[in-house]
């Protein structure tokens, strides 16, 4: 109940900013399509496109209430910056030194409770359920999601051994200060790890 109510606190407000700007300018600096004619955006999250209408911000399909709203603040924060292909932790996020840092250490103790007992194949199933790429890297297993079109996360996964239990970093691009604050980001962070909970494991090959 306390979660709804900060979420409705939020929501107006993040709603009022969008009608600050107009449609074309959100878009361009977004990423987002932008049809005139039906007066909506469409942008994709995960493996889902997202649409919300303008001016309401009715979103189709429904999603989490968090992630609408970060997903507004995205639409309003926006600057159109090119996306760094540098990644980075979330405690080297403007404003991220605590706040930031704090969710690094949470994710590390997560990431290893997800992990545990999983074999790549089952992890390769769960991340392209969330739309994820991979990529090469310094870990066993480099996965990027594409949150909003201009905000990836990637997860680096090493795989456990004999000596060593899995373990997992998520990061952000070192662009993302230009599209969310860090309480975004965390939420963010927070809201991939969900997905990455509860979505079903199929096997896979990588």
């Amino acid at each position: 109940m306390q979660d709804n109510r900060a979420f409705q606190q939020m929501l107006l407000p993040a709603k009022d900013r969008i009608n600050f700007h107009s449609p074309e300018d959100i878009a361009k600096r977004s990423g987002a399509v932008f049809h005139k004619e039906e007066s909506r955006f469409e942008l994709k999250s995960f493996n889902e496109t997202i649409r919300i209408t303008f001016p309401d911000c009715t979103f189709r399909p429904q999603v989490d209430e968090w992630r609408q709203l970060v997903t507004l603040h995205y639409l309003d924060l926006a600057d159109g910056t090119d996306v760094s292909p540098e990644m980075i932790p979330f405690g080297s996020l403007k404003d991220g030194l605590v706040r930031g840092t704090k969710f690094d250490r949470y994710m590390d103790v997560e990431l290893g409770r997800f992990l545990a007992g999983k074999t790549r194949e089952q992890l390769c199933g769960i991340f392209r359920g969330l739309g994820a790429e991979f990529v090469e890297g310094r870990a066993d297993l480099c996965a990027v999601f594409p949150f909003l079109p201009r905000y990836p996360l990637r997860l680096n996964i090493w795989l456990a051994d004999e000596e060593f239990e899995a373990s997992g970093e998520l990061l952000v691009s070192r662009s993302a200060d230009h599209y969310l604050t860090i309480e975004d980001a965390v939420t963010v962070g927070e809201i991939l790890l969900s997905r990455l909970k509860s979505i079903s494991c199929p096997v896979s090959i990588y």
